[in-house]
């Protein structure tokens, strides 16, 4: 029984350039990384805790009706007063636990913790 070919001769040259398009995906995949929201509202910041790996983007954005920053403990990030609508983003390069709050409003805190 003879079944049809179902995949086409390219060669050496195809060979080359599928391996040359699937590096070329792979590297962009790797160069762009995640983002990962955070919504501000009913004065808590959502989620409250997150995990996130290394090159990885943070956007809080604020959909109370009352300004609110985006500070962290350690001082290495610090958003001006976000109103309604507005969007602060951070990207994490390097691990660690990153506590942060609102100087705002003091008692509302969080952690991102990076690996």
């Amino acid at each position: 029984m003879n079944f049809p070919r179902m995949i086409p001769r390219c060669g050496a040259a195809g060979v080359a350039v599928l391996g040359l398009v699937a590096a070329v995906v792979v590297g962009a995949a790797q160069a762009d990384p995640a983002e990962v929201p955070v919504t501000i509202k009913n004065f808590d910041f959502h989620p409250m805790a997150l995990t996130v790996p290394v090159g990885t983007t943070v956007t809080w954005k604020n959909l109370d009706g009352e300004p609110h920053t985006v500070t962290s403990l350690d001082g290495g990030f610090r958003s001006e007063a976000l109103d309604e609508g507005d969007s602060f983003s951070f990207r994490f390069t390097r691990p660690g636990v990153y506590k942060y709050l609102c100087t705002i409003h003091p008692r509302m805190v969080a952690t991102v913790t990076v690996k």
